[in-house]
């Protein structure tokens, strides 16, 4: 007779149908998952926390995808704690506008987002770093987290103690340098990279999949590359929400619901036109949300 029993485990790793679940034990089980996801259009993804059938014959079935905290669409990862946002400060020279993009998709999912500016070596001089500094300032301002790629030693403390006992995703356009940070975090395990494309000026990819690391007493995802992400699926009356310096105005505008559009005695303007909000900040605000507008048309 057939022993079959259930654990509980988290799904580390997702490749070619395959998913590497580590159970309680710290076991790590390769399985397939049950043809019924396919019927309730169900897919798990690398962070879901895992029922996994076991038989005595060796083998096993994710069989149920316990609640999810959230859900990534891009990059497909579930409950996720901390969103390391990589930007680079030179070549490839990341726009605020992608910056505030991969904020706010963080935001969204109630995902704390912590900036990670790289290459700041490979400036030149002194008045490039102040001019670097003063661009950035202004999400530190708003109380985001800044952590910088030098010196490496205050960088791994501000990472572990944004890390410890969380779960971390690493965000951020290809050849920014998201897997040279991987490769010093995880000497055992050296990822590829590659060199950046100087006819697109960006990198090729160079993660071809999704993979939980343990790193700095928590876990890091690195995910796949990327030069776009949607943002259609936030809806209009909750954008603002997304921009927390604007979100913290709201009660002060004299119309509710205020859209800080072109309504009269809106606080949010106001602020922007005092220098308390950063132009490029509210610029990217009405940019998105012309942007879910006119999308939300389409349907």
């Amino acid at each position: 007779m057939m022993n079959n029993h259930q654990e509980t485990g988290q799904i580390v790793q997702a490749l070619s149908g395959f998913y590497d679940v580590k159970l309680e034990d710290g076991r790590i089980e390769r399985t397939r998952a049950r043809g019924q996801f396919r019927k309730t259009k169900q897919t798990p993804l690398v962070g879901d926390f895992v029922k996994v059938q076991l038989d005595d014959k060796g083998e096993s079935l994710v069989t149920e995808i316990l609640p999810r905290k959230n859900t990534m669409q891009r990059p497909p990862v579930a409950n996720v704690d901390v969103a390391l946002v990589v930007v680079s400060v030179t070549y490839p020279e990341i726009p605020l506008k992608l910056v505030d993009r991969l904020l706010v998709y963080a935001e969204s999912l109630s995902i704390q987002p912590i900036l990670y500016l790289t290459k700041w070596d490979l400036l030149e001089n002194e008045t490039e770093q102040m001019a670097v500094r003063e661009r950035f300032s202004i999400y530190e301002n708003i109380g985001y987290p800044v952590v910088w790629s030098e010196p490496k030693d205050q960088r791994d403390q501000a990472l572990s103690e944004a890390i410890a006992g969380r779960t971390m995703v690493v965000m951020g356009q290809s050849g920014v340098g998201k897997t040279t940070l991987l490769n010093e975090l995880l000497p055992n395990k050296t990822l590829e990279t590659a060199d950046i494309s100087k006819a697109l000026g960006r990198g090729r990819h160079t993660t071809r999949h999704v993979e939980i690391h343990q790193v700095l007493a928590g876990q890091v995802i690195d995910t796949p590359g990327f030069s776009s992400l949607s943002l259609t699926a936030i809806p209009l009356d909750q954008l603002a929400m997304n921009f927390p310096e604007i979100w913290a105005l709201q009660p002060e505008c004299k119309f509710r619901g205020c859209r800080h559009l072109k309504e009269p005695q809106c606080a949010v303007k106001a602020a922007v036109e005092a220098g308390t909000i950063a132009q490029s900040r509210y610029d990217n605000y009405v940019a998105f949300y012309e942007e879910i507008e006119a999308n939300s048309q389409i349907y």
